[in-house]
């Protein structure tokens, strides 16, 4: 097995990320860094902290030359970072020892890292921000058409009362629907530019330094914080909790799934699901359980990166390390699992035959709620409960529905209400529609 199964030649589709694989990519670092050096030393040259032509220079030739990744690596593992080493190879491909001088200019390796890192996850964020509509659209959908189908809500895996699937899958995109508003609200300031120079001070950088991080990040489509940033982990951490909350929003509707789709309930069926190796009549929700291992890995994930967000003084190269061991696998694991969510929103087939089957088993103890509160109208409340538990039990030992005893005791009540499904399912309909409606209207 690959060291990570997003390299994995036969796990890669398994854990498929998409387009999010490629922004994190040795080549897509260094598009990165030669992006940002070029727009720091333009940025530079109209502001007249370094010359304009060289300023110009840079950053033209920051978008036609190209660095080798695999070039840095001795030196990287000397210095503990890669800007070194990546830096003496464009003062070296660059043949321009007059301009290059510039190349730089009073920045930090770690401005230049973590810039770049913003680059890419602000595209990377895009990227689930799109797909995450996607599945709430497909969740929508079905919260709509679903909305008045009956099934058996359950609570400590026990029947409780009645709901709707609608309203089931309203649960499962609330949320989402909640993330997707976060991330849509505040993605112009989600994504920090850096530039502070090797303590954080700004001394190198010279009196415009602060209008030269403004203009930079403008510059790359970021924001700027107004501030240092190298022991403050805020964007990062904020950003892998907002992606570890989704990815178990998303484990949620699996574990639901997983259990809907049991041989026992068979309330739901899932296409595309996967064979065994030795049971024919197997079919694997093989998505809900990606989806599940997905979201534990991202939690182990996040409470690495929290715990690394405690830096020490004005720089902690251990805890700064841990986010590139972290943070790409967190990212493209959310992507992962966003994904299989989707295949199993398109694939799922409710069977509601089965849920009415469902629904009607059991003696129509599913109901002792509801009876419950209609007798209570006319006794006292704790009365109405004994009495009902007393029915539960009188229909289990005679064999006889919860209706047929009631009706037995009570022969001067309607109860036609209490056990009719469609009039127990509360607002479960509304909330489906309701749900729908929000989604529809997101922008």
């Amino acid at each position: 097995m690959a060291a990570s199964a997003f390299d994995s030649q036969h796990l890669a589709k398994l854990f498929d990320t998409g387009e999010l694989a490629a922004l994190f990519t040795d080549s897509a670092e260094m598009r990165a860094l030669l992006l940002i050096e070029g727009a720091l030393a333009k940025t530079q040259g109209q502001l007249g902290v370094i010359p304009e032509i060289s300023g110009v220079f840079l950053h033209r030739a920051a978008m036609e030359v190209q660095v080798d990744p695999s070039g840095l690596a001795a030196a990287t593992a000397q210095n503990g970072v890669s800007i070194p080493a990546f830096l003496a190879a464009l003062r070296k491909t660059l043949e321009a020892p007059e301009h290059a001088q510039y190349l730089h200019w009073g920045a930090t390796s770690q401005d230049i890292l973590d810039t770049a890192l913003m680059l890419r996850l602000k595209r990377a964020f895009d990227h689930i921000q799109t797909h995450l509509k996607e599945h709430l659209t497909q969740l929508a959908d079905l919260a709509d058409t679903y909305a008045e189908t009956p099934m058996a809500g359950r609570t400590w895996g026990q029947h409780a009362t009645p709901t709707s699937f609608g309203a089931v899958v309203a649960a499962w995109g609330h949320p989402l629907r909640a993330l997707y508003g976060e991330l849509e609200a505040s993605k112009n300031t989600a994504f920090w530019v850096s530039l502070s120079g090797a303590a954080g001070t700004s001394s190198a950088l010279g009196p415009k330094a602060g209008e030269t991080r403004a203009a930079l990040a403008t510059a790359l489509g970021l924001h700027d914080p107004a501030q240092s940033w190298h022991s403050d982990r805020t964007p990062v951490v904020t950003l892998a909790s907002w992606a570890t909350r989704l990815t178990n929003a998303l484990g949620k509707m699996a574990a639901d799934l997983s259990e809907l789709t049991m041989t026992e309930l068979a309330e739901v069926t899932l296409g595309g699901a996967g064979s065994s190796s030795t049971m024919p009549q197997k079919q694997n929700p093989v998505s809900a359980g990606v989806i599940a291992a997905l979201a534990t890995h991202v939690t182990g994930l996040n409470s690495s990166l929290q715990t690394s967000a405690q830096h020490a003084q004005q720089r902690d190269g251990g805890a700064w390390i841990t986010e590139w061991l972290t943070l790409p696998q967190l990212v493209l694991s959310t992507g992962a699992a966003l994904g299989h969510a989707k295949q199993m929103a398109a694939a799922l087939t409710p069977n509601t035959e089965q849920m009415t089957a469902t629904l009607q088993s059991g003696q129509g103890l599913i109901f002792a709620e509801a009876l419950s509160f209609a007798l209570a109208a006319t006794m006292p409340r704790p009365e109405a409960q004994l009495k009902t538990k007393e029915l539960c039990a009188s229909a289990l030992s005679s064999g006889k529905t919860l209706a047929e005893a009631a009706s037995e005791h009570f022969p001067e009540l309607d109860l036609s209400d209490v056990f009719d499904i469609k009039a127990q399912l509360g607002r479960a309909p509304e909330e489906a529609r309701a749900f729908a409606a929000v989604v529809r209207g997101l922008a």
